[in-house]
């Protein structure tokens, strides 16, 4: 999203902005600027023949990274702790 490097993860219900840092610098082994949370809401949604459909609560985090620097989502820095 322009000149700053922002990139989009789901992440877990009860994860922190914290967590996401670290996470990003273990992972990817880029170092981490800024992170905003967003939570989009449950939705329901009803059919024709009565059948409703629900999408989860989800919970985004928006990652912004040091400088010009890309994260290459394809490849891990290793594997995370367990």
């Amino acid at each position: 999203m322009g000149e700053k490097m922002t990139y989009a993860f789901y992440v877990h219900p009860k994860a922190t902005k914290i967590d996401v840092k670290i996470a990003v610098k273990e992972l990817y082994g880029q170092e981490v600027a800024t992170v905003k949370m967003a939570i989009n809401p449950a939705k329901t949604r009803g059919m024709r023949n009565r059948v409703v459909t629900k999408r989860q609560r989800v919970k985004k985090a928006m990652v912004t990274l040091k400088g010009k620097k890309k994260i290459d989502l394809t490849k891990v820095a290793k594997e995370p702790k367990k």
